[in-house]
């Protein structure tokens, strides 16, 4: 029997945008066995309805928990919004982390209260990103100019992020904020911190001081909370595994741990069977 901490944190995406969180709970938790599921084959969420990405969801879960995963990671923020309530509901005895825009972080930050947010449609028209937006919003007065990104996480999902293509995306997207002076921008999508250097030449060429956001870090640190809070917490020592699944090419998902993440060919890549991956 393996016990409780030495088994792995689960993690999932539609893609490889999950890796901007998996990185920053690398540095929080060192120590932890983790195992990932990139969802390319079905790729993206973001056009799809939601009773279906809240079944894929569940099904991700389920597989992830059949590998042994002690808590679940949703690294996608139109995942969270669409399944995390069914996710806690289904596996309550399991710690389970959802990944949201920073809106509070971005209040806290904003000096005067004008905030642009990057995300997918999806996300932008959940019911639980327009709660927490009128929330925030009463509470501090912050104003958000919501920009949603039709196409970016496609194009960051094939790895050349230095594209004229997503170069042109970025420049319709982020632009217009920029003119409206905000001081702070969220990235609220997981795949958009593996563009922050293109946000922040942009924003360099416009002369503007702007905060950018990425929540992976306070997810990071939720989840060792939370692994803490149920005695799960790795303790220091041994060799740590990190282990990666596909819905697509196990090949394009090493790549991008190369080329995201610079971690070479050391994590197995295997995609689950149908009949072991399958919505039922």
């Amino acid at each position: 029997m393996i016990a409780p901490d030495e088994m792995p944190i689960g993690i999932f995406d539609s893609g490889v945008g999950g890796l901007s969180v998996l990185r920053h709970i690398q540095l929080q938790l060192p120590y932890e066995h983790l195992v990932y599921f990139a969802d390319s084959g079905f790729a993206p969420y973001g056009d799809k309805p939601e009773a279906v990405i809240v079944a894929r969801s569940l099904a991700i879960a389920e597989f992830l928990l059949q590998q042994g995963a002690k808590a679940l990671v949703v690294a996608c923020n139109t995942a969270t919004a669409a399944a995390i309530k069914g996710l806690r509901e289904r596996y309550c005895s399991v710690p389970v982390v959802g990944v949201e825009p920073g809106l509070k972080p971005a209040a806290a930050h904003s000096k005067n209260q004008l905030i642009g947010v990057l995300a997918t449609d999806r996300t932008l028209n959940s019911t639980k990103f327009n709660l927490l937006r009128e929330q925030v919003s009463a509470a501090t007065g912050s104003q958000f100019l919501l920009q949603a990104c039709i196409g970016l996480a496609d194009q960051i999902e094939t790895g050349d992020l230095q594209s004229s293509v997503i170069e042109a995306l970025v420049q319709s997207y982020v632009a217009p904020l920029i003119a409206r002076d905000v001081d702070t921008l969220v990235l609220g999508c997981t795949h958009y911190p593996f563009i922050r250097p293109l946000i922040e030449s942009l924003i360099e060429r416009s002369g503007k001081n702007i905060q950018l956001i990425d929540t992976g870090e306070p997810v990071a640190r939720h989840l060792a909370r939370r692994l803490a809070e149920h005695g799960l917490q790795r303790s220091m020592g041994g060799r740590v595994q990190l282990t990666a699944y596909t819905s697509a090419s196990p090949a394009a998902l090493d790549a991008a741990f190369l080329a995201l993440l610079g971690i070479p060919t050391t994590a197995r890549f295997m995609a689950p069977t149908q009949t072991t991956f399958q919505l039922g």
